[in-house]
């Protein structure tokens, strides 16, 4: 069985949208363009190397497939260029447009059905990246099997983001974890099971907070 990841450059407030550049998404009005380029140095090369080396196969939405197809393919010098066009992408997709970047495949239907089908089948395992829709349907849906977050220090405010309170309960295991000087975060975790809870509480509860917690059940 194929094993998903999925590789997150966000703010500290969750946003992902457009990290690359001005013109790279701009939708709902999004201004902040290119807000992870600051950021990189040359003590953020190994962790991202980690994840561009392994083996791997693409799996895009169509917004970020369009970016990814018009930029890459004429980047062939770029070590992640020539990665990405060897490789398959696959592109979730309702649109009957052509993919003609080389070795391009659209899917279509339910994500998390069309993803779990892919997962069982034979190749690479996938990465996404960018693609920002993907990911509440498949969070949802537990299909996310490894999930890397590159967390940057910058507020945006709005913008698209992978958690959006679809996706199902559950622990993580941090399984990798390293900041570069410029102090970016890069944390990796897996699923771990369901949600540990526990209470700090060392005595019997007094009758305020008796009363309390019976005012809250009648205002759940």
């Amino acid at each position: 069985m194929r094993k998903l990841t999925g590789a997150v450059f966000q703010s500290l407030d969750g946003v992902m949208q457009a990290p690359g550049g001005p013109e790279e998404d701009p939708s709902g009005g999004f201004r902040f363009g290119g807000w992870s380029a600051p950021f990189w140095d040359e003590s953020g090369i190994a962790p991202v190397a980690k994840i561009y080396e392994a083996e791997y196969d693409l799996l895009l939405g169509r917004r970020t497939y369009d970016i990814f197809a018009a930029h890459w393919p004429y980047n062939l010098d770029d070590p992640i260029g020539a990665r990405f066009q060897r490789i398959n992408k696959y592109v979730l997709t309702s649109s009957d447009e052509p993919l003609e970047w080389e070795g391009s495949q659209g899917i279509a239907g339910d994500t998390a059905r069309v993803v779990a089908e892919l997962k069982q089948g034979e190749g690479r395992d996938l990465l996404i990246q960018g693609s920002s829709t993907l990911y509440p349907p498949l969070l949802a849906a537990g299909l996310i099997d490894r999930l890397i977050l590159m967390t940057f220090p910058v507020l945006l405010g709005k913008g698209k983001r992978i958690f959006d309170g679809s996706e199902r309960p559950g622990a993580l295991k941090l399984i990798d974890r390293y900041v570069s000087d410029s102090g970016v975060i890069f944390a990796t975790y897996e699923p771990a099971g369901e949600v540990p809870t526990g209470s700090f509480a060392t005595k019997e509860a007094s009758e305020a907070e008796i009363e309390r917690r019976a005012r809250n059940a009648t205002e759940a």
